[in-house]
């Protein structure tokens, strides 16, 4: 909640953000989203395989304009949640979506990761 009120203030504020959620339980935006879950990279990546990601697909629009994106986490008992961070980063780099003018991007980061 800590980050989630950060961000929403500097929205307020006028800043331009984007969160991105590295908690398997793909749980870290849904304040700035009303209580919606979003789809998760790594669950998108599963559905519709890495060519048809969109970026639509995974950047939601929450409180004050704040970009949501959560990471998400591998099947249970395969990998660790610390690949499926770098895979959720490096797809959402090959989309661009860090190409807006971001004035902070924030990543919630499970202390183990």
């Amino acid at each position: 909640t800590t980050q989630q009120n950060t961000a929403a203030a500097l929205a307020s504020m006028g800043y331009r953000l984007m969160v991105v959620g590295c908690d398997p339980k793909a749980d870290c935006t849904r304040l700035l989203l009303r209580g919606v879950r979003q789809p998760s990279v790594l669950d998108t990546l599963r559905d519709v395989g890495p060519e048809s990601v969109q970026l639509e697909k995974v950047v939601v629009q929450g409180y004050g304009g704040v970009k949501c994106v959560e990471s998400g986490g591998p099947e249970p008992g395969v990998g660790c949640g610390g690949r499926g961070v770098i895979t959720a980063i490096q797809t959402l780099e090959t989309l661009g979506a860090y190409k807006d003018d971001l004035d902070y991007v924030f990543y919630d980061v499970l202390g183990d990761v």
